[in-house]
């Protein structure tokens, strides 16, 4: 490969000696490489040490220091040698063997500078293919952990949840417990569940809260011997209705609810809250669905389809 000192002189010589009249050299030559023409102007004005003007070697030496100045004029530089390799307009030259013998080094220069060119772009796009590679190898790795760390913790939690469906004994406890397994869950998937807290100047309790898709979502949980039935839900409903636009509720009931629950949510005008049992988390806890792939199902059922409660069973 030609150093740029090379590449300098032979990009000087292509000014000197393919072009006899100046104001010719700049409109075949100068003005095609992207030279500024009242620069060249100013050149044309200038006198050399012994106070004559500038010759076309002069011209050519001090455009080429200053194109070197900046890295990004070396493009002008090449195009230069590009334009002294193509070119055939012999009879401009004032020597047309010196031209000649100026035009086959041009063309020499221009096939190895092509060379590591298309070397230089050959070893750019392998390093970005293994660039590419190895971030796709690290996001794979990365993915199977996370499976990895999803399939123990689920594991763990599913029977930490059997645990709880036998402790009847104890409702309350059951209902914290499952709070935090509710907490765990969330966590395992690396969503954020805020746990509970009261807002409001106390005024209200939040059983939790999470954001998704860039929607926040309130959660209510709920694990009793009964059914849930329509006036628990409206609780739900107004601690979603007293939050910002962008906020919808999900009501975890583990038991269930009652049969008129889902045509009255229908019927709301508010369309803001979906539902979850204790068979949707079995089946999360059980790894036959993920929790994000339930949430996103269920909100697109609810949102589109406009129903409250579609059971994991049908979304599998």
């Amino acid at each position: 490969m030609q150093t740029n000192i090379e590449m300098k002189k032979l990009a000087i010589e292509i000014i000197a000696t393919l072009v006899n009249i100046k104001n010719q050299m700049y409109e075949y030559i100068l003005k095609p490489a992207g030279i500024n023409k009242q620069y060249f102007a100013d050149l044309l004005k200038r006198r050399n040490p012994d106070g004559k003007q500038l010759t076309k070697r002069e011209m050519g030496a001090i455009i080429l220091d200053a194109l070197e100045e900046k890295p990004e004029n070396q493009k002008s530089i090449r195009k230069i040698i590009s334009i002294g390799a193509h070119w055939s307009q012999f009879h401009l030259a004032g020597n047309e063997m010196q031209a000649r013998a100026t035009v086959q080094k041009a063309r020499e220069v221009l096939n190895l500078i092509e060379i590591m060119e298309e070397k230089e772009v050959r070893i750019l796009n392998e390093e970005r293919e293994k660039e590419k590679r190895l971030l796709n190898e690290k996001k794979q790795k990365a993915k199977i952990e996370k499976e990895l760390e999803i399939k123990k913790g689920s594991e763990l939690l599913l029977l930490m949840y059997d645990d709880l469906v036998v402790m009847k004994e104890n409702p309350q406890k059951r209902g914290f417990m499952l709070e935090e397994l509710m907490n765990m869950l969330f966590n395992v998937y690396d969503i954020a569940l805020m746990e509970s807290f009261r807002r409001n100047d106390g005024g209200e309790q939040i059983d939790g809260a999470f954001k998704i898709d860039g929607w926040h979502y309130i959660v209510e949980i709920k694990w009793t011997t009964q059914l849930t039935d329509i006036r628990q839900l409206d609780s739900l409903y107004g601690k979603v209705a007293r939050s910002g636009k962008q906020t919808m509720g999900l009501f975890v009931s583990i038991s269930g609810w009652s049969n008129h629950v889902i045509p009255l949510m229908k019927q709301h005008p508010d369309k803001s809250v979906f539902l979850m049992d204790g068979y949707d988390l079995r089946k999360v806890l059980s790894q036959e669905i993920s929790l994000i792939d339930l949430l996103q199902n269920k909100i697109a059922k609810f949102n589109i389809e406009s129903e409250p409660f579609v059971s994991v069973s049908l979304l599998i």
